[in-house]
């Protein structure tokens, strides 16, 4: 006959319980996915400043020293038709429209021609800035640029440098536009929250 262990349930009990406590340790291991922080811990303790930058942009798509470059586009792309083309940019940010003028960053990334009906472009780029306190930093703005619109408005979504942590908003203006060359100057007013 078998024999009879009062104690076993008792053993086992412990040794449930002994295996969710190394379980619950190993889950407090400093090598985990994330972590809550206070914001003090990253230098947060200051004060929000809102930030008014104002510059222009040029977007120069023909000639030698072209600073956006075509790099694909869809099958059905043509001259009338230019939804699906994208451009890479390294277009110079100036403080006057005037190309000649103080340079104070550029503007990098790419825009995507994502409309069959109008001129509508998804920017998706950095403003990095290389003058004054500004110099190093830089501001990311990705949205929806409908670029015949009088005044266009595109979320800043981050930053770097001063503007860590910052967020906002870029307008947009077309201060000229050579239809014959694509080429074109677009006056900027960035307002941004950073620390």
């Amino acid at each position: 006959m078998a024999e009879n262990h009062p104690k076993l349930p008792c053993t086992a009990a412990f040794l449930l319980t002994l295996f969710s406590l190394i379980s619950s340790l190993a889950a407090l291991e400093p090598n985990t996915f994330s972590r809550h922080l206070s914001p003090s811990s990253l230098g947060l303790k200051k004060q929000e400043k809102l930030s008014h930058l104002h510059f222009y942009f040029h977007d120069i798509v023909a000639g030698e020293n072209a600073t956006a470059v075509r790099v694909a586009k869809a099958k059905t792309t043509t001259e009338t038709s230019p939804f699906g083309a994208v451009a890479v940019i390294d277009d110079p940010l100036t403080v006057s429209p005037d190309i000649g003028s103080k340079m104070v960053g550029k503007a990098q990334g790419i825009y995507a021609l994502t409309s069959k009906t109008e001129a509508s472009l998804l920017m998706a780029y950095n403003f990095a800035f290389m003058e004054g306190k500004y110099n190093g930093s830089s501001l990311g703005v990705m949205g929806r640029n409908p670029v015949f619109s009088a005044v266009r408005e595109m979320p800043v979504i981050g930053g770097s440098g001063v503007f860590r942590f910052a967020r906002g908003y870029a307008e947009a203006r077309t201060h000229a536009f050579d239809l014959k060359t694509g080429n074109a100057v677009v006056e900027y007013n960035v307002y941004v929250f950073h620390y």
